[in-house]
C-alpha cells in the first residue's frame, strides 16, 4: 500500500466495480428479469475490487502474507487512525457482504520518512527499526545488483563520492536511489571514471536543491573528488585491517 496525502479507506480496502455493476444491470434488464430481481446480486464478491488491505486480510495461502505500508507518514492523520483500527483487529466489515476476518495475521511492515510524527498509539504496536545509510561495501553490493553493467572502478568512485556527500550539511542528503540513478546516468554518458566536468554536469542526479549544488561548486569539484578518493582509500584500509 503506497500512502499519499488524501488516501482514504476505499483506496486502501476495497471499491465496487461500478462499470461492471452497470453492465450487469443492463444485462438483467435485457433478459427481462423482474424489478425485484434486477440489481439483487450486484454487491457480491465478484463485483468487489480488493485493495492491498483487503487482499492481505483475505489471503488464504499456507504462509502468512507480508503487507508493506509504504511511507505511512505521508497519509493524513484520519487515515492513520483508520489504519490503527484495521491493524488492531485484522478484520473489516463490508456492509453488503459482512465481516471479513484474517485467516492468518499478516506480517506488516510500515515505513516512514519522518515527514510528520506518527501517533504514539501506532508506534506502540510496532517494533522500531532505524535503517541508516549503507556502508561503502554495502552500497557497492547494491550498485552491483541494480547496475550490473557498471565497471567496478566507476562503482567504487561513485560510492566513495556518495559516502562523502552524506557527511556534508545538505538540505537533503542523497540516498541510495540517487546513487543508482547517478551510476545509470554515468553509464549512459559512457563515463568510466569521475572527472570534474562529468561530476559538475551530473550533480543534479544526486543533489536536489540549488543551494546544495552551489556548496559543492564553491568548494571546487576537483577538490571534492580528491576528498572522496582519500575517504575511499581510508575506508579500504579500515576494511583490510578489520579482516
Amino acid at each position: 500500500l503506497q500512502c499519499y496525502e488524501g488516501l482514504d479507506a476505499n483506496a486502501a480496502l476495497y471499491e465496487w466495480n461500478y462499470p461492471r455493476q452497470m453492465l450487469e444491470l443492463r444485462l438483467e434488464e435485457a433478459r427481462g428479469q423482474s424489478k425485484e430481481e434486477i440489481g439483487s446480486n450486484i454487491f457480491g464478491p465478484e463485483f468487489l475490487l480488493d485493495r492491498p488491505l483487503l487482499k492481505a486480510i483475505q489471503h488464504d495461502g499456507e504462509a502468512p502474507p507480508v503487507l508493506l505500508i509504504d511511507e505511512v507518514d505521508r497519509s493524513d492523520e484520519e487515515f492513520e487512525a483508520f489504519l490503527l483500527e484495521v491493524l488492531s483487529d485484522f478484520q473489516i466489515t463490508i456492509p453488503e457482504i459482512g465481516t471479513v476476518s484474517a485467516k492468518q495475521v499478516p506480517f506488516v511492515v510500515l515505513t516512514s520518512n519522518r515527514t510528520r510524527e506518527l501517533h504514539d498509539a501506532l508506534k506502540r504496536r510496532c517494533l522500531y527499526l532505524w535503517i541508516d545509510y549503507p556502508t561503502f561495501d554495502k552500497e557497492m553490493d547494491i550498485v552491483a545488483s541494480r547496475v550490473p553493467d557498471a565497471q567496478d572502478e566507476l562503482s567504487r568512485q561513485v560510492c566513495g563520492f556518495m559516502q562523502l556527500m552524506r557527511t556534508r550539511d545538505f538540505y537533503k542528503k542523497p540516498g541510495v536511489a540517487e546513487t543508482i540513478d547517478w551510476a545509470l546516468a554515468l553509464m549512459t554518458m559512457g563515463a568510466t571514471e569521475l572527472d570534474p566536468g562529468t561530476v559538475d554536469a551530473t550533480l543534479g542526479c544526486i543533489l536536489k536543491y540549488k543551494e546544495d549544488i552551489e556548496k559543492i561548486q564553491e568548494d571546487g569539484v576537483p577538490q571534492v573528488i580528491d576528498k572522496a578518493r582519500m575517504l575511499r582509500e581510508r575506508m579500504a584500509r579500515q576494511t583490510e585491517a578489520a579482516s
